[in-house]
């Protein structure tokens, strides 16, 4: 596959490629090995399903109904986007007899729609509003892998991971708050065959992105009032509030990070802790320097009795952190630049920079998503991460593993040589 989250290229016979696929879904389940025509994305979907303790045989349980799942609709951000979602999709499915399905971000169908007897035969296999299709319910199927990746993807047949679902063909996308980077559940279609051509997925990509810029003009900006802290890969942090940009002392980076990461404020003696290792630092020191900041930020920014910003901060590690709470690993992936104030020793920093990359770190590996996976190694902060480069390596396909292992071998012989060459501690 020249691109690993198309299903079927053209020219291929589905019919044929489909035996193949139900031979290697075969030998998985019965084996736990992996042959070599299973696409990466699905061969780490079949193995996050078996750590879920899927069965091949599931159904989908209905978590919604009635009263309830009308009640969350409702109120659920998606809800507003649904007309648009049915003018874009609604003749595709009926004229190809697909669904149209949107789940929110646990995998919870919210609504099925399309053509009737389509409706039906998926009503069989609990493909119906309410259900759960995440992956770790259902394992390997397009809404639930698209919310699970955070990554449009195709799943074609026997790659589902349930077998009464491999007869199917679906592709998904997720979608996003425009303005948060949130996730918010996906949208889907499903059918048959035709389905794992590559215009199905750039199809359904196109629509949820139209999903996400009709959201954005319905939904208003952040207030113009917000200031926004740009902190990752930074040593002096770069602040935009009232139409002005400065560049903060180190110090002041640090300040203005511990503020926005504790809106509810914070008092001097809470400053003084997170911000030096000496606790005798007098809070004078403190005081003096938090003058400079009011003065730099103008005096209605930063209020006292406790320390706090008086307007919301939009800080870009706080974007990275909601986006990876929110499973959005390749989200959070694209908004990291670096390291938290990568050469800030204030004590709180040190804690929130090493939370964040480890968070980043273990959903990466979890993930075994090969390109976020090399995204990660090749940036400049990521070259020397062996626990992602060893990741790596049972990610990429066996046909290019070998590169990635010799690279894995001649960092490990570095790291190696480097720890022998330290000097002792006293």
């Amino acid at each position: 596959m020249t691109d690993p989250w198309v299903a079927l290229e053209p020219g291929t016979d589905p019919a044929e490629r489909t035996r193949v696929l139900r031979r290697a879904h075969t030998a998985f389940t019965t084996a736990g090995t992996v042959e070599r025509p299973v696409r990466p994305v699905v061969a780490a979907s079949w193995r996050r399903s078996v750590r879920a303790r899927v069965s091949p045989e599931c159904t989908a349980e209905v978590e919604l109904a009635d009263g309830d799942l009308g009640a969350y609709r409702e109120d659920h951000p998606l809800a507003r986007v649904m007309p648009l979602l049915r003018e874009l999709v609604s003749t595709y499915a009926m004229d190809g007899e697909h669904l149209l399905a949107v789940c929110d971000a646990q995998g919870r169908l919210l609504w099925v729609e399309g053509h009737t007897l389509t409706r039906e035969r998926a009503g069989r296999m609990n493909f119906v509003p309410g259900a759960r299709w995440a992956e770790s319910a259902m394992g390997t199927n397009a809404p639930g892998t698209a919310v699970a990746v955070d990554r449009p993807v195709q799943v074609f047949a026997a790659e589902h991971f349930s077998r009464p679902v491999q007869p199917w063909t679906c592709a998904a996308a997720p979608i996003h708050h425009p303005h948060t980077g949130r996730l918010l559940g996906a949208v889907d279609i499903t059918g048959g065959d035709p389905l794992a051509h590559p215009h199905s997925l750039a199809f359904i990509q196109a629509v949820a992105r139209a999903a996400e810029a009709q959201l954005a003009l319905e939904q208003a900006p952040p207030d113009t009032g917000t200031v926004a802290l740009h902190a990752l890969g930074r040593d002096e942090a770069l602040v935009v509030a009232h139409g002005r940009k400065l560049r903060l002392s180190r110090r002041h980076s640090e300040l203005l990070a511990l503020l926005a990461r504790h809106p509810e404020g914070l008092t001097g003696d809470q400053l003084l802790l997170a911000l030096y290792e000496d606790e005798s630092m007098a809070p004078v020191t403190l005081r003096a320097e938090l003058s400079r900041l009011r003065g730099l930020l103008g005096p209605d920014l930063l209020a006292s009795r406790p320390y706090r910003l008086t307007s919301p901060v939009e800080a870009d590690f706080l974007l990275v952190e909601r986006r990876l709470a929110a499973g959005a690993v390749s989200g959070a992936i694209g908004a990291y630049d670096g390291p938290l104030l990568p050469g800030s020793c204030a004590p709180e920093i040190v804690r929130l920079r090493e939370r964040l990359d480890r968070g980043l770190r273990a959903a990466l590996v979890e993930r075994a998503d090969p390109q976020l996976l090399t995204d990660w190694v090749r940036s400049p902060w990521g070259g020397e991460d062996l626990d992602v480069w060893q990741a790596l390596v049972g990610a990429t396909p066996p046909g290019a593993r070998a590169r990635v292992r010799a690279e894995v071998r001649a960092l490990d012989r570095e790291q190696s040589a480097a720890t022998w060459l330290q000097p002792p501690r006293p």
